[in-house]
């Protein structure tokens, strides 16, 4: 007896009770039996089954799995019916992933569909699940099952609501985060739950979300002064309990600290801009980000992609889903790893929280469920993503408001790894000349890549001053409106304009009076900026004559104005790894040459250091097919991976010495130096690609990112021609800690004396040999960090741009012999906290 797409009971005899295949392929394999020996399916649906376990996962959640034959293989099915497994001790389903309610899915066309929904309603009923995970009734798995009535809650499909109830004992916290729950602080919280095979609940009044569910807990819209009970059911749910109290209570600090520093911010910024000399014509909006444009508008109007609905089989589906899933994943890590080299690791966590978003399982839920139902995997994806981010937007709160934009933009770059011809490209006919861009809305990835020579003013009919776009810009220095409504986007293109970020209004065609009064006003920010370019161009020279050399860490070519306006002398390290990571494949010889060209033609033959291709640990690349390890920090990385992949190393050799060739004054830096073989090794084929191709030599140095490397400063001073130390790498290989695990990340301190031990070691090696040695990790940018890396004898510094100002000038504003008895005392410290006291004691 098949059964039914309504609410009567499942036949008893396709539900097994108490079973225990030795793995998963038994349960599949007995469920497939089951549905064979109830004339449900022909005997080959099981070879189906197995077949589409290895291009999809079937894995729904909460020890829920739903194998399924291959949408090819329906004519397999004689009728519809399920087969159910209640396996009480679980069986792994793939790993992490423990399956202890195995149901089995047989349909010819969307009877399936039901099936699904309840299931994923009834794995948001923890209790009720867990019942009839114990249960002796198969009546009663049945009757869930053929239950259409929503769990307690008020979830529906792909929602994330949860039973009001507490899954057991627990703890009541209640929210101090100033700016409430925001998606930075919720994704810790759920890379917390995650850690645990707990079910763990977090419960608002009558509302409630599971803590390993990203848009659930943002559905909460816990505001500071809310209370929430945590709670947590499962063999490890007191573990789970003591680690989110102590990860949602860690981020107090620095939420407070964030919050203080953005009410600083806004004290000290003027409340009102530009006044013009008289009334104009002006649409009102919220401001952004302040400063003054002038400029003709660029007007990019609405419009959302036309998906079309061209269903595929299933297992095509699913793959392509999760490729396309895999790959945004890959940019958003690259994204968040550039933006924060560039703009500082909280504007970076913006694109870990999207990151986040995708692993949300209500997503990937009724995504696939709307393929098996038929439809095509693009328009699949597009309707789920617009469903939640709809009931995101829909609940009345502006920050939930903003991260709907945040999924939307997730959403879009996802659909365009699905289809190509979906990605959106609208901002690729900006004009040449400065505009004042006008749009919908922009997302934050959108926001962080305009280039400001070309866009120098930002309107956005939606969107909030909390939003991530909103941040980006502050951060950019881009004057920013933004929710000016959609009288904006009727605006015609070209239209005369100035925007005044810091009173939210865009006033329209000027006349020449209020264009003269505006560019006055610029002129008297111009000549203050100027006042700080001249003490930012002047030299790092303390005041007893010593000069340390000052660079900037930057990626790309068009990096490198802004740099040099900061007042860097240099490029003090250029990371290649990031031509690797934006992209799908490697980069070609020419396609390097021609950036490593670009990039000393922008810096007008001031030094560029290049850093060799430094993938492994944190940064992996999809399409280099790199073998899994269990710990990538601690295996083929750097220079090891180099020497292992000649076809990555010598293109990229080839590709800088012909950059030598033609006039670039570069030195090249490999990452990871552990031997002085390595080395050797290194300078042998570097010294042969560069006769190949008849270059001239150039610089050959090192990363010190490793106490071995450190401590045998002086043999390997051999060998290679400088030192480059990567202070965030030598920190963690010193202290053990990884420095990404964000309960130990504040003891990840680079000024931790056995640390600045190690930069002293590396400074006495290299001076026996006459080499110099320059610091390119995060201290480097910490003005008090530079004074005393000056004071150990470090000759270079390289940091993000913004950081370069500050440094120089705690540098002219101090004596080296004082800097050097600071140093000496720092290393003498016992502990980080004793050298940070230090600061207070400088002249």
């Amino acid at each position: 007896m098949p059964f039914a797409v309504e609410s009567d009971l499942l036949p008893r005899e396709l539900i097994r009770l108490g079973a225990r295949p030795a793995g998963k392929r038994d349960a599949i394999g007995e469920a497939a039996q089951m549905l064979v020996a109830a004339g449900c399916v022909d005997p080959a649906y099981e070879q189906s089954m197995v077949r589409r376990e290895e291009v999809a996962n079937t894995f729904l959640g909460q020890g829920v799995a739903i194998p399924h034959g291959l949408g090819e293989d329906r004519h397999l099915v004689r009728r519809n019916g399920l087969a159910i497994l209640q396996v009480p001790d679980g069986v792994e389903w793939n790993t992490g992933q423990r399956a202890r309610l195995v149901v089995a899915i047989a349909a010819q066309s969307d009877a399936h569909i039901t099936i699904l929904r309840r299931l994923t309603r009834l794995i948001q009923d923890g209790d009720r699940l867990e019942r009839l995970l114990a249960t002796t009734d198969a009546g009663e798995i049945a009757a869930a099952l053929g239950d259409e009535t929503p769990p307690a809650g008020g979830a529906d499909e792909g929602g994330s609501g949860a039973p009001m109830v507490d899954l057991g004992p627990g703890f009541d916290w209640t929210v101090d985060y100033p700016s409430g729950l925001h998606a930075r602080p919720a994704a810790h919280w759920v890379d917390t739950a995650r850690r645990f095979a707990a079910q763990v609940r977090v419960r608002h009044a009558d509302q409630a979300a599971d803590a390993k569910n990203l848009i659930a807990l943002l559905q909460l819209g816990l505001r500071a002064g809310d209370t929430v009970v945590v709670s947590a059911a499962g063999s490890d749910a007191a573990g789970a309990l003591v680690a989110m109290r102590q990860a949602m209570t860690g981020l107090s600090a620095q939420e407070k600290m964030d919050a203080a520093l953005a009410a600083s911010r806004a004290r000290q910024t003027p409340r009102t801009g530009w006044t013009p000399p008289a009334p104009l014509t002006a649409i009102g909006g919220v401001p952004a980000a302040p400063g003054l444009a002038i400029g003709p508008l660029h007007v990019l109007k609405a419009a959302d992609p036309v998906v079309p609905d061209n269903p595929v089989a299933l297992a095509e589906g699913g793959s392509l889903l999760q490729e396309a899933l895999s790959r945004t994943r890959q940019q958003l890590k690259a994204l968040a790893d550039d933006t924060a080299r560039r703009l500082g690791a909280a504007d970076a966590g913006i694109f870990k929280a999207q990151a986040e978003l995708l692993n949300d399982t209500d997503l990937i839920t009724l995504a696939c469920q709307l393929m098996v139902d038929g439809h095509g995997v693009a328009w699949a994806w597009n309707q789920t993503v617009d469903r939640m981010a709809g009931r995101l937007a829909a609940l009345g709160n502006p920050v939930l408001a903003a991260r709907a934009a945040d999924l939307r933009d997730v959403g879009r770059r996802v659909l365009g790894h699905i289809d190509p011809s979906l990605r959106a490209n609208s901002l690729l006919d900006l004009p040449d000349t400065p505009c004042i861009l006008v749009a919908p809305d922009l997302s934050p990835s959108d926001t962080a890549g305009l280039d400001p020579a070309r866009v120098v003013g930002l309107a956005t009919a939606s969107g909030g001053p909390t939003s991530h776009t909103a941040i980006l810009a502050r951060t950019l220095g881009l004057p920013a409106v933004v929710g000016g409504g959609a009288a904006l986007l009727e605006l015609a293109d070209g239209t005369s304009a100035i925007l005044d970020g810091q009173s939210g209004q865009l006033y329209l065609e000027p006349g020449d009076a209020d264009l003269a009064s505006a560019r006055q006003w610029l002129a008297v920010k111009a000549e203050a900026r100027a006042r700080e370019a001249e003490a930012r161009a002047l030299p790092a020279r303390t005041r007893d004559g010593h000069t340390v050399s000052i660079g900037a860490n930057i990626n790309l070519p068009d990096q490198a104005a802004f740099a040099l306006s900061q007042g860097a002398e240099g490029v003090g390290l250029m990371r290649t790894e990031f031509l690797f990571l934006e992209r799908g494949e490697t980069p070609s010889e020419d396609e390097q040459f021609d950036i490593y060209r670009a990039m000393a033609e922008a810096l007008g033959n001031r030094p560029l250091i290049v850093r060799a291709l430094d993938i492994g640990g944190d940064k992996q690349v999809a399409h280099l097919n790199l073998p899994h390890e269990e710990n990538p920090f601690l295996g083929v990385r750097g220079a090891r991976l180099l020497l292992r992949r000649p076809d990555l190393l010598e293109p990229q050799l080839r590709a800088l010495y012909r950059a030598a060739r033609a006039g670039a004054s570069l030195s090249i830096m490999f990452p990871m130096i552990t031997t002085a073989a390595e080395i050797i090794a290194l300078r042998t084929v570097s010294e042969r690609i560069r006769a190949e191709v008849e270059a001239p030599a150039v610089p050959l140095g090192i990363m010190i990112e490793v106490p071995a490397a450190a401590l045998q400063a002086e043999s390997l001073a051999r060998h290679a021609d400088f030192f480059s130390v990567g202070t965030n790498d030598l920190t963690q290989y010193t202290l053990a800690i990884d420095r990404q695990n964000p309960q130990l990340a504040a003891q990840a301190d680079s000024l931790h004396p056995a640390v600045l031990r190690l930069i002293q070691a590396t400074v006495a090696g290299a001076a026996k040999h006459d080499r110099w040695v320059g610091v390119c990790g995060g201290i480097a940018g910490d003005p008090f960090g530079a004074a005393l890396l000056t004071g150990l004898g470090v000759h270079e510094l390289s940091m993000t741009p913004r950081e370069v100002p500050a440094v120089k000038a705690r540098l002219r504003d101090s004596e080296l012999t004082a800097l050097r008895a600071l140093a000496a005392r720092a290393v003498a410290c016992e502990a980080a906290e004793d050298v940070r006291a230090l600061e207070g004691g400088m002249a």
